[in-house]
């Protein structure tokens, strides 16, 4: 349940970055949805890896149902892949606008004063 929170803030996010810059903002939406559940099963997928090797015996205790460190820990740390990604698709965007020669093609037709 609380993953469902992150991804509909997650998309929220990204929309809204998307919107900023004019561009589409479902497929931003989705990009963020994609790296924060890649990120949780990259994570999540090497943490159960770890307690494979480490202690065989645990595989056959696992409860799914119920909050664990190891879910607490991902949820943060793919937030700040998300944060993280979002950070550079800001600097990004904001380059790729100050290169677009529409500022000086608004200028064309007017006088300067000199």
């Amino acid at each position: 349940m609380m993953s469902i929170f992150i991804l509909i803030g997650a998309y929220r996010y990204y929309a809204g970055l998307a919107e900023r810059f004019g561009k589409t903002k479902w497929h931003y939406g989705l990009l963020a949805i994609g790296i924060y559940i890649g990120f949780q099963v990259m994570f999540l997928f090497g943490y159960g890896m770890y307690e494979a090797f480490t202690h065989p015996e645990s595989l056959n205790d696992n409860n799914y149902t119920s909050f664990s460190v190891a879910n607490i820990i991902s949820w943060v740390f793919a937030i700040a892949a998300v944060y993280g990604v979002y950070k550079l698709l800001e600097n990004k965007l904001t380059k790729e606008n100050l290169k677009k020669p529409t500022l000086e093609i608004d200028k064309i037709g007017i006088k300067d004063d000199i």
